[in-house]
C-alpha cells in the first residue's frame, strides 16, 4: 500500500487535478474509490461529513479540497514542482479563476446535455450540491452555458497565444492542472467538444501535452484497508494558532469548517491549526481513532461550534 491513499471516483475532474499531480511528480498512490453520490460511509469517519472529492490520506492526516492537497504533495514530495516558474501564488490565482468561472459552465452543459441518461439519484444528489445550477432550466440554459464554456477557452488560448509549452513557461505546472480540468471534463462529458474545440490549436497542442504526464502509479485499496491505515498512524504534529488571527479562536476550541461555495457541510472538531493557509481540526471516531482534518483557508468558513 503506497503512503498517499487518494479517495475519489474516477469521473471526477476535480480528483482529475490530483492524478495529475501525481503523474507530474511519478509518485506512486493507493486509489480508494468513492460512490458518486451520498452517503459515502466508508470516507465520514475520516472526514466528518465533508462532501467533496476527492480527499487525500497520508496515515492520520486527512486534507480537503485540491488547492491544500496540491501544496501539500508538494511540501512532501518537492521535485519536480509545481511551481517550476518559483510563482505559487500566480499558480494558485489561476486555480481560483478556473474552479468557478471555467468549471461552472462546464459542469452545467455536462448536467443539461446528458441529463436524460444520468440516473436519477446523480440528478438528486447533485440538486442539493451544485447550488450555482438552476436543475429546472437547466436544458434550456445550454445556449448560454456554452456562451460561457467558449469565452473561458478564448480566455485558455490567449494564455497559449505566443507559443508557449505551458501556461507560465516551458514547464508543466499547477497553473497548467488547473487550466487542463475543465478541459478534461468538457472531453468527457461535451459529446461536441471536439467541435468545440477546433479553433483553439494552441490550447489543442497544450491539451496532448498535458494528456501525456499520465498520472503517476496506481494500485486499488480497499476501504477498510484505508481506515485501518488512520488507526495504526498519529497525526503529525498541531501547527498552533496564528497570534494575529482577525477570528481570535484559541488551540483546542470546538469549531466547525465548512466551504463558502457549494456542498456546505460543516465538520465540527478541536482546532490545532489556524494559520492564513490552514485550518486543521482534531476528531476521533472508533473506526479511525485520532485524525486530523486539513482545509485550506481560502474559501472555507471557521466558527467556533455551538
Amino acid at each position: 500500500m503506497a503512503d498517499l491513499i487518494l479517495h475519489h471516483h474516477d469521473p471526477s475532474p476535480f480528483a482529475e487535478k490530483i492524478r495529475l499531480v501525481f503523474g507530474l511528480k511519478s509518485l506512486p498512490w493507493s486509489s480508494v474509490q468513492l460512490p458518486m453520490v451520498m452517503p459515502r460511509p466508508a470516507l465520514m469517519p475520516l472526514t466528518g461529513g465533508y462532501r467533496k472529492v476527492p480527499v487525500l490520506q497520508v496515515g492520520a492526516d486527512v486534507y480537503c479540497d485540491t488547492r491544500l492537497i496540491a501544496l501539500e504533495l508538494e511540501r512532501r514530495h518537492p521535485e519536480p514542482s509545481l511551481f517550476p516558474d518559483c510563482n505559487p501564488g500566480l499558480a494558485m490565482a489561476v486555480g481560483a479563476w478556473s474552479d468557478r468561472s471555467f468549471f461552472d459552465p462546464g459542469a452545467g452543459l455536462s448536467m443539461g446535455l446528458n441529463k436524460s441518461l444520468i440516473p436519477s439519484e446523480v440528478i438528486e444528489d447533485r440538486k442539493g450540491f451544485f447550488n450555482f445550477m438552476d436543475f429546472d432550466r437547466l436544458e434550456q440554459d445550454i445556449p448560454h452555458l456554452y456562451t460561457q464554456l467558449r469565452a473561458n477557452l478564448v480566455l485558455l488560448e490567449s494564455m497559449l497565444a505566443d507559443g508557449r509549452a505551458y501556461l507560465l513557461g516551458e514547464r508543466p505546472g499547477w497553473a497548467d492542472i488547473n487550466a487542463f480540468f475543465p478541459v478534461w471534463m468538457a472531453r468527457g462529458n461535451i459529446g461536441d467538444a471536439a467541435r468545440l474545440l477546433e479553433p483553439f490549436t494552441n490550447l489543442r497542442a497544450w491539451e496532448e501535452r498535458m494528456q501525456r504526464i499520465g498520472q503517476g502509479r496506481r494500485t486499488e485499496l480497499d476501504a477498510s484497508a484505508a481506515l485501518a491505515a488512520a488507526r495504526g498512524a498519529e497525526p503529525l504534529p498541531a501547527g498552533g494558532v496564528q497570534v494575529d488571527d482577525p477570528l481570535g479562536l484559541e488551540t483546542g476550541a470546538r469549531v466547525t469548517v465548512t466551504p463558502d461555495d457549494y456542498g456546505r457541510i460543516p465538520v465540527e472538531g478541536e482546532l490545532v491549526t489556524l494559520t492564513d493557509l490552514e485550518v486543521a481540526i482534531r476528531r476521533q471516531t472508533p473506526e479511525t481513532g485520532e485524525v486530523v482534518v486539513h482545509f485550506p483557508r481560502f474559501g472555507y468558513r471557521v466558527n467556533r461550534a455551538p
